[in-house]
């Protein structure tokens, strides 16, 4: 007890030193996770304008559920598809970002789940869509777990079960020989033809004028 009370009183006794304050793991900079998250960062902002770029003259956008599909199916899913027609696997946030202010905006109802996007760039629109057809039968997928979930065409959206109408329209051919059988009946039956869907009444004067074009030239 005296000695250890006359170190404490002696003042040359050393006192033990002050512990050292080190850095942990945690408290360390974290340089790599800076990294990773300015690349994926990047990656994001690639992909919103990959979608901006797929939507310059596009006709129909629609989304399609793929629920348990392997890279590898999607890979021959995209291969199946013609030129006019592409598939992008993207995030429904990046998605809604890249469309918002934009007609194709109305596209957003489908928006749940994991969605790939189907862009098409050509007016034959029921041709753009046989190919996912065909790969669903092929594939023997569930419906109820791989389907188109909502398409816009022309400002409008379609949900699933009115997407007969999109694959039933007319063909551009097809809509050429209504203009035709118009042109040699009676007026009323001009009338009916005008009475089509927009896309029908711009496809049907197309025709006209070049016909007119056509005698024109050959007069």
């Amino acid at each position: 007890m005296e000695s250890s009370l006359s170190s404490l009183l002696n003042p040359s006794t050393p006192f033990p030193p002050k512990p050292t304050k080190t850095l942990t793991l945690a408290s360390r900079p974290r340089p790599l996770l800076s990294i990773r998250s300015a690349i994926s960062r990047t990656k994001k902002e690639e992909t919103v304008e990959t979608v901006k770029t797929q939507l310059e003259n596009c006709h129909l956008l629609a989304g399609i559920r793929y629920k348990g599909l392997t890279v590898k199916n999607l890979q021959d899913l995209r291969k199946s598809l013609p030129d006019s027609v592409r598939l992008v696997v993207a995030k429904n946030t990046l998605v809604g970002k890249a469309i918002e202010g934009t007609p194709w905006e109305a596209l957003r109802p489908c928006m749940k789940g994991m969605n790939a996007w189907m862009f098409v760039h050509t007016e034959e629109i029921p041709e753009a869509l046989k190919p996912y057809r065909a790969f669903q039968k092929e594939k023997k997928l569930d419906p109820a777990a791989n389907d188109f979930t909502g398409a816009v065409f022309e400002g409008k959206f379609y949900g699933p079960d009115e997407f007969k109408a999109l694959e039933t329209m007319p063909s551009r051919a097809e809509v050429y020989a209504k203009l035709l059988g118009a042109m040699q009946s009676p007026a009323i039956s001009v009338i009916g033809t005008l009475q089509a869907p927009a896309r029908e009444v711009v496809m049907v004067l197309k025709a006209f004028v070049k016909k007119l074009e056509d005698e024109q030239s050959s007069g």
